[in-house]
């Protein structure tokens, strides 16, 4: 069948097939694309005359990329986009995007356009010219952060490109980013490829179990354990695990933390949940961390932020299982590795735990500290003065106001930080948090991908000032295709996250304020722009609200809405959240300082770094 690459790529693709548990998913949901140069006559072309593989314009290659890993994460890793770039800025505009989608573990689909293949014409616009390697271009960037990365230089490599491509994006072990690099005559060019390559092709996702006697030995650590606990991880809601799971904790009486990805494994009032896991964790979880014999990380890559920098578990005897597809992940903190699937494994390793199950006086001082945890979320939430919301005050409206299917999305800024303590999940997907990156920006292109992934729950995203000026451009996509969002845009007038770490660190939030220039750094008035008159040029509908009646009333009408729906807010800075127990986040501190405040900051940092342990 003769095709030009570009043409065979998107057949191709259009055959393509996921099965778990006897379910089959089709696995390219279409394609995202920002046409230029490098891409407009060939995968352009190729798509315009197949509509059947649907087309969505993007207005930033960053922003696509995180719309298509939204709607992956919702769909657990089984669909997902492709999505294309022209040569240049276009292509590096996603390597962010990229990043992301491997750090979280994230299958998507970059399609860069790249150099003349024949070199005939060079340096081509938007060329980068290395003078040691001729065959380099801007596309070798993403090298570090795919999990596949090949340039496609003769029609013929597309085959053996794609199938490789295609086993690492349905791997639950592998999958991330994966980049096909096209140079842009290459495109165009054609190929009698054969047509067995473009007929439906499944590619089965299974529930591998680890090595039985490694279950074994797992099971009989778990049997002498007098405090074990469970972390929970992405993976087990990737896995579709999060009954399994509360099945697991109820028979064996084994309380549950969970990661920001894991946050929804159980629901919040799961008597065994004690909620956030680390250094923006709850009291109960930090306290029963503390005190661990046997860790159980099901499904999480132990990030600084669940390990509290290292200093969560301090027990010198505590020993750790870890559940996890990856073995990479698998084999940290020295644990036991049970390389399989959470949902496979957990249902395994109950089997052989028999009758284990935790003291009465464990399980009951968990259930305590789950029942006192939520008095505090119901303070926090409490609205305190007639005339503005704090941050958290405002998350509380929100998930009050939402039904327990609605999905709420964050990624960056202080906010996670508070959401991951204090919503109230009532189901596996009601959090969606990106983490794994934190990347400011994330949030409305994510909350656009979890809306395409399922019309059904409303989606509301939660975003800061600082992200919303970074990457707001999805508004109009979201106008343009007819898809819902409501959009909190909360405006506390700079970095707060950062500007209440840098006055923790002695540096008086330095760099962190939007302000006019002043005598001393940024130290002038507030600056004078509007967030809210910006939405509407994006074509949003806009509510003004100041204080906790406006704002109910604004959750009222976006509801009602049938458009993206910006609800605006300004929040006292001051007004935060406090940690609880002995989380701690290391973030280094100068050694040698002239300044008090610094000094004092680096004093506590020694203190705390006694703290820090190596789980071997």
């Amino acid at each position: 069948m003769k095709l030009t690459v570009a043409q065979a790529l998107i057949r191709f693709l259009d055959q393509q097939y996921v099965e778990r548990d006897g379910v089959e998913h089709k696995f390219f949901a279409g394609c995202f694309g920002i046409f230029g140069h490098g891409n407009v006559g060939g995968i352009g072309q190729a798509l315009f005359e197949n509509p059947e593989f649907r087309y969505y314009q993007a207005r930033n290659e960053q922003a696509m990329v995180h719309t298509a890993v939204a709607y992956s994460k919702m769909k657990n890793r089984l669909e997902t986009f492709a999505c294309t770039s022209s040569i240049g800025p276009g292509a590096t505009n996603m390597v962010t995007g990229a990043a992301l989608a491997t750090i979280n573990r994230i299958p998507v689909l970059l399609l860069p356009g790249d150099i003349f293949a024949t070199r005939h014409i060079g340096p081509v616009l938007q060329q980068l010219e290395d003078p040691s390697n001729a065959d380099a271009s801007v596309n070798d960037t993403f090298k570090p952060v795919s999990r596949f990365w090949d340039r496609v230089n003769r029609p013929e490599q597309l085959i053996s490109s794609l199938l490789q491509a295609m086993r690492v994006l349905t791997s639950p072990a592998e999958t991330g980013a994966v980049t096909i690099c096209l140079p842009q005559d290459v495109q165009a060019e054609a190929y009698d490829y054969p047509e067995e390559f473009f007929k439906k092709r499944v590619w089965y996702m299974g529930r591998p179990l680890p090595d039985a006697q490694l279950l074994q030995r797992a099971a009989q650590i778990i049997k002498e354990a007098k405090k074990p606990m469970i972390i929970a991880g992405g993976g087990v809601i990737y896995s579709e695990a999060c009954s399994t799971l509360a099945e697991f904790s109820k028979n064996t009486g084994i309380a549950v933390a969970e990661t920001f990805a894991g946050k929804g494994s159980l629901n919040f009032d799961h008597p065994l949940n004690l909620g956030a896991a680390g250094a923006t964790g709850t009291e109960g979880a930090n306290a029963y961390a503390a005190e661990a014999d046997v860790v159980i990380g099901v499904g999480t890559r132990y990030s600084d932020f669940t390990m509290a920098s290292h200093t969560a578990f301090q027990n010198p005897d505590v020993k750790f299982i870890n559940i996890n597809i990856a073995e990479f992940d698998a084999y940290k903190q020295s644990a036991l590795p049970l390389t399989g699937d959470a949902k496979t494994t957990l249902e395994a390793l109950g089997r052989l735990l028999g009758g284990y199950k935790t003291s009465k006086e464990y399980q009951e001082q968990a259930a305590a500290y789950n029942v006192s945890w939520d008095q505090k979320v119901a303070e926090a939430y409490a609205v305190v003065a007639e005339d503005s919301m704090s941050q958290a005050e405002v998350i509380g409206a929100v998930n009050s106001f939402a039904g327990p299917k609605d999905v709420m999305v964050c990624a960056a800024g202080s906010m996670p930080g508070d959401l991951h303590k204090l919503w109230r999940c009532t189901d596996p997907k009601n959090f969606h948090m990106e983490y794994g990156y934190s990347t400011m920006g994330y949030e409305i292109a994510g909350g656009l991908g979890v809306k395409m992934a399922d019309p059904s729950r409303e989606v509301y995203v939660m975003v800061g000032d600082g992200s919303y000026l970074m990457l707001s451009s999805e508004i109009v996509t979201a106008v343009q295709e007819g898809v819902k969002l409501t959009i909190v845009l909360i405006n506390n007038h700079g970095y707060a996250s950062i500007g209440g770490l840098s006055k923790s660190l002695g540096s008086e939030g330095f760099g962190t304020q939007y302000r006019y220039r002043g005598e001393k750094h940024f130290d002038g008035d507030a600056l004078p722009y509007d967030l809210a008159t910006n939405a509407e040029s994006l074509g949003a509908t806009v509510l003004r609200t100041s204080n906790e009646s406006s704002f109910k009333a604004a959750l009222e009408q976006a509801k009602k809405n049938a458009n993206t729906t910006v609800i605006y807010i300004e929040t006292p800075p001051e007004r935060k959240m406090a940690g609880y127990g002995h989380a701690w986040w290391e973030v280094p501190v100068s050694e040698v300082s002239n300044t008090a405040s610094i000094q004092e900051a680096y004093e506590k940092l020694t203190l705390n770094k006694k703290r820090q342990r190596w789980h071997l």
